[in-house]
């Protein structure tokens, strides 16, 4: 059996990790965790973070490798990333990379990019500005993003923003894109996707269970060590809300049915792009479909 990495992404929610367990317990393999938010240290229920059973079942790679109070950001994802992909081939194993961070995956494969680096002065004078008067410019000047980003991520819009005045052209243009694909991972990458309306009733009864396995005493534990003062992590969906809530500005129930809203907007967003930016081999879950079948198929079609 061939040791190149497997990737399997896709939407939240669609059972990516599920799979990977599986598949890794029948190829051989240790999961390598492609997601912005599971690398903070803390942030275990509202990212939906594999558990001790979990882990101590098949090996995890880039779980709680920073503090909520330090920034992480693509560029040291890839760096941990191919380390952790070097080690495990070295002990004969497969790195199986999964998750739904898109650009982690795209800077993995592809590289960084070539936008410009952050301009202190005309950063800060984007961050001045209000947010409706940044998403009107980007709306006029680069549609595509306009689109696509999350409009209430102000961090995002501002990097939008600063990207399209450095340069003159389109923030769209100016990311890496998938104009080749490594050799290797041709018929080893897997993408899931589930039914519209079977993945919405998934998405909300995992966010019911978050609110009731504690994500408000977490995110209370978060803010103490410094978490709203990160400004990625911050921003990740369920926390971001849930801070707003401590801080005073909606009632509980309106707290969960945001969350839940913006988790299948997000869901939405992603599928979207890994559909338009990478190149995979689409699994459609239909309801009852045992996940040990496609385990057992993607290993036998691996081997």
């Amino acid at each position: 059996m061939s040791k190149d990495p497997v990737i399997i992404a896709g939407a939240t929610g669609t059972g990516k990790s599920e799979l990977a367990m599986l598949l890794a317990e029948r190829i051989g393999g240790e999961v390598v965790s492609v997601d912005s938010m599971q690398v903070y240290r803390g942030m275990d229920i509202g990212t939906a973070k594999p558990d001790a059973a979990m882990r101590a079942r098949v090996p995890h790679h880039l779980l709680d490798v920073a503090e909520v109070s330090e920034g992480f950001d693509a560029a040291r994802f890839v760096g941990l990333a191919t380390a952790a992909a070097r080690e495990i081939r070295e002990r004969d194993r497969v790195a199986i990379f999964c998750g739904g961070t898109g650009l982690y995956f795209n800077a993995w494969l592809n590289g960084l990019g070539t936008a410009p680096a952050p301009d202190p002065v005309l950063r800060a004078e984007l961050e001045a500005m209000p947010l409706p008067a940044l998403l009107d410019e980007l709306a006029r000047k680069d549609g595509a993003t306009f689109d696509e980003i999350d409009v209430e991520n102000r961090r995002r819009v501002v990097r939008a923003v600063e990207v399209i005045r450095l340069t003159g052209r389109p923030f769209s243009q100016q990311r890496a894109v998938w104009t080749e694909r490594a050799p290797a991972l041709v018929g080893r990458s897997i993408g899931l996707e589930r039914d519209r309306e079977e993945l919405v009733r998934r998405l909300e009864t995992r966010v019911d269970r978050m609110f009731a396995a504690g994500l408000i005493d977490e995110t209370r534990r978060l803010m103490e060590l410094g978490l709203g003062k990160n400004r990625t992590a911050s921003q990740a969906i369920g926390y971001r809300q849930v801070m707003e809530h401590l801080n005073g500005e909606r009632g509980f129930r309106p707290t969960v049915e945001l969350v839940k809203v913006k988790t299948r907007q997000y869901a939405k967003r992603q599928g979207t792009w890994f559909r338009g930016q990478m190149d995979l081999e689409w699994v459609r879950l239909e309801p009852g479909v045992e996940m040990e079948t496609v385990a057992d198929r993607w290993a036998e079609k691996l081997g």
